[in-house]
């Protein structure tokens, strides 16, 4: 399958590459010029990066090269102390390396090993995506086994795998210090060839509409029912849970988890980005445990990090037919272009799935579908519901109410204003 494109790699810098071949596996690819190494990442066909294991060894100074390395390497990327000794270097010393390689048999690999000798046996299974990004094939789903098939981040990331896909391809044998087996590369998804699915139209291309299919809550709890009547909230809404500290934002999304967790229709995912550790121990005794948990503590960056994966994972199933709810508590923390990145992925697909977003902040972003805002005043003297009227709204929610369901949200609304 072609998932590296020659003329992308070609403009890249020798440092891509270099990461690009070092996820991949290949041996020696520090001394090959750019060309060579080029025509072994593409020859490798996208797939050989290195098993998790349980006493990988530790290198010495990884971040240096080691000297026979170093020639390869742009001036920029040799170490300092040994760039001026690397200009030093004679012509002819230079012209040797290629006549070595030229001697390599024709077919053989940068690893040494020939292209013929390099497939291994065809597995198949069910894909179960991890936290950090990276992946296991469950040959005897849903349980782990010792016979699971390790899936690196970066096949991952350019096949656009999620969990559940069913994926089949060769496999290569532990290298040493690996715990389990890895997937070269990836051939088919859910029985269809793997180009044909990651070629396909971009999800932020994809024709969008508002939200037409609401998303029904059934619960008695009386702030969730002024919600599904007075803030409805769609397949693929943009919406954000707003207000002062200690408004009950964070618990009125863990409200919404417990209303929509279970259900086969829908993929529910929750990140906590910047929250109180004693928040975090109750999230993850609930239905749907976090896929990721980071205390106030953690940096802007990493909270970044952390709600991209996950929203990166369920635009790939949205983008196949899916549904997929992603609720973050909460944006505060992230860069200002992380956040509303974030809420933007969040639309109803015209011809497929949806993603559905739904964040806690302390105010709106701008281009929500949905705001639902909490009085403080009426959550510190227990009143209910606490929902702020006059400050939420959904656009169009004639498209998931009715018109007559529109009609009595403006009433309601005349009715608070009139209270004040």
């Amino acid at each position: 399958m072609a998932v590296l494109d020659r003329s992308e790699l070609e403009a890249s810098p020798l440092a891509d590459l270099h990461a690009i071949a070092d996820q991949l596996g290949l041996d020696g690819f520090r001394r090959l010029r750019k060309a060579s190494l080029i025509d072994a990442i593409l020859g490798e066909g996208g797939g050989g990066e290195s098993a998790p294991a349980e006493t990988a060894p530790i290198r010495a100074q990884a971040s240096e090269p080691a000297p026979d390395e170093e020639a390869d390497l742009e001036p920029e990327e040799r170490p300092a102390s040994r760039a001026r000794a690397g200009r030093g270097r004679t012509r002819a010393g230079a012209r040797e390396r290629p006549s070595r390689r030229a001697e390599r048999p024709a077919g053989a690999t940068a690893g040494g090993a020939s292209a013929e000798e390099a497939p291994g046996r065809i597995a198949s299974g069910v894909v179960e995506v991890l936290g950090n990004g990276s992946a296991f094939l469950r040959v005897d789903p849903p349980e782990p086994s010792d016979e699971d098939i390790y899936i690196s981040a970066a096949q991952v990331r350019r096949c656009e795998l999620v969990s559940g896909d069913r994926v089949a391809g060769p496999v290569r044998t532990p290298r040493r210090s690996e715990r389990y087996p890895s997937l070269v590369r990836v051939d088919t998804i859910n029985d269809a060839a793997a180009d044909t699915v990651s070629d396909g139209v971009r999800y932020d291309e994809l024709p969008v509409a508002y939200p037409s299919e609401r998303l029904a809550l059934g619960s008695a709890d009386p702030t969730l029912e002024a919600i599904e009547w007075l803030t409805p909230l769609g397949r693929g809404s943009r919406a954000v849970i707003v207000g002062a500290r200690q408004a009950g934002k964070s618990e009125t999304l863990r409200k919404l988890l417990e209303a929509v967790h279970g259900r086969d229709d829908l993929e529910v995912s929750v990140v906590l980005s910047g929250v109180r550790p004693e928040e975090i121990a109750r999230w993850q005794e609930g239905p749907v445990p976090p896929v990721a948990a980071l205390s106030f503590a953690t940096s802007a960056d990493a909270q970044d990090q952390a709600v991209e994966r996950a929203i990166d994972a369920a635009k790939r199933l949205a983008s196949r037919g899916g549904h997929a709810l992603v609720l973050i508590d909460s944006l505060d923390g992230l860069h200002p272009h992380s956040a509303r990145k974030a809420l933007a992925a969040a639309r109803n697909l015209r011809d497929g799935g949806s993603l559905t977003v739904i964040a806690t902040a302390t105010q709106p972003l701008g281009g929500e579908t949905t705001v639902i805002a909490l009085d403080v005043a009426l959550t510190s003297t227990g009143r209910q519901p606490i929902v702020d009227l006059i400050g939420s709204g959904t656009l169009r929610p004639e498209l998931l109410v009715g018109e007559d369901g529109a009609a009595a949200i403006t009433k309601a609304r005349a009715a608070a204003l009139e209270a004040r």
